[in-house]
């Protein structure tokens, strides 16, 4: 069963960190674009990052404050969040994509549950 799951999210104060993981199963993550995605209550979802499969190539659209990384070992993809905003609150969403890097969720294949992200003092 292929199958995306994200964790590491949770409550944490302005200024704080945390590292979401996005976790497969059922298929190779190597073989594919890994996207993080977030959805604030209200608005629209937006693309955070992305990594590509073929040249490991990145793209940020909250670039200095999130890493994406990805462990093949592992079947994993991170991202490393820090200095949080309260701004940054937030469901994300790990996805994945078998053609390239998009802010457009149309071209992801296999999306996870979410993980909520909290950001207040």
């Amino acid at each position: 069963q292929v199958q995306l799951v994200e964790s590491g999210g949770g409550l944490v104060q302005p200024g704080g960190s945390l590292r979401l993981s996005c976790a497969a199963s059922g298929f190779n993550l190597d073989y594919y674009n890994i996207g993080w995605f977030r959805q604030a209550p209200g608005k629209e979802r937006e693309g955070v990052s992305c990594i590509s499969s073929s040249d490991g190539r990145i793209y940020y659209s909250v670039k200095g404050r999130f890493t994406i990384s990805r462990d093949n070992a592992k079947n994993t993809v991170y991202l490393q969040m820090n200095s949080l905003k309260p701004e940054d609150t937030a469901v994300y969403y790990c996805a994945a994509a078998f053609r390239r890097c998009s802010d457009s969720g149309s071209l992801y294949s296999y999306w996870g549950q979410g993980t909520q992200v909290t950001v207040s003092s």
